[in-house]
């Protein structure tokens, strides 16, 4: 076991920035008003769970496939590039069916909101540079914050604000965007080597 505190803090601050738990609580609370109630011990653990497993799962699938890690990196760099640009600009690339669900808290709020293409891509891009086991702690972090956040998503919206919320995620923006750069160039150097 290689626990390196600076790993774990850069994976957590990726996914949460890919994530954007906080970014989507308005999503969150007009769930809660679609649907009642969320439970949100259930989809955070839903989403961690899926999360892990695609971490695992995710580089078998890729051999399966014949797709090398960097590769996928390269092309995870783009989603979180494009995801970036989504959260700075304030615009919508990639648009969800918004038909109704069974269980707001499996499906949209777990997956594909909290454990998402940009979360999963992101894990396997960052399993590139990061040791498995930073990775691990860096999710399940992300899964405490998650659960903290649709706890009192209704209290923080109060507190933050709606132009709050608009803040973070342009600040979250700029960081993945500068994150997205440096995973491109770092994986695109291991391609053309």
């Amino acid at each position: 076991m290689d626990f390196n505190f600076k790993e774990i803090f850069t994976a957590f601050m990726v996914l949460f920035a890919v994530i954007d738990i906080v970014g989507n609580i308005p999503i969150i609370i007009d769930l809660r008003k679609k649907v009642g109630h969320i439970q949100s011990e259930k989809a955070s653990v839903i989403a961690g769970f899926i999360m892990i497993l695609f971490l695992f799962l995710g580089q078998r699938l890729l051999n399966l496939i014949g797709i090398d890690v960097h590769s996928f990196a390269v092309a995870g760099a783009f989603i979180l590039f494009f995801l970036a640009l989504e959260m700075i600009l304030g615009i919508t690339l990639y648009k969800e069916d918004d038909e109704e669900a069974l269980s707001a808290t499996v499906f949209p709020l777990a997956f594909p909101l909290i454990a998402g293409p940009g979360s999963l891509t992101t894990l396997l891009s960052i399993r590139a540079e990061f040791n498995l086991e930073n990775i691990i702690v860096a999710v399940l972090l992300n899964v405490i914050v998650i659960y903290i956040v649709l706890k009192t998503s209704s209290k923080i919206e109060k507190v933050i604000g709606p132009n709050g919320i608009k803040i973070i995620r342009k600040i979250f923006g700029v960081i993945l965007l500068a994150i997205a750069v440096k995973l491109f160039a770092a994986n695109f150097k291991m391609l053309i080597a």
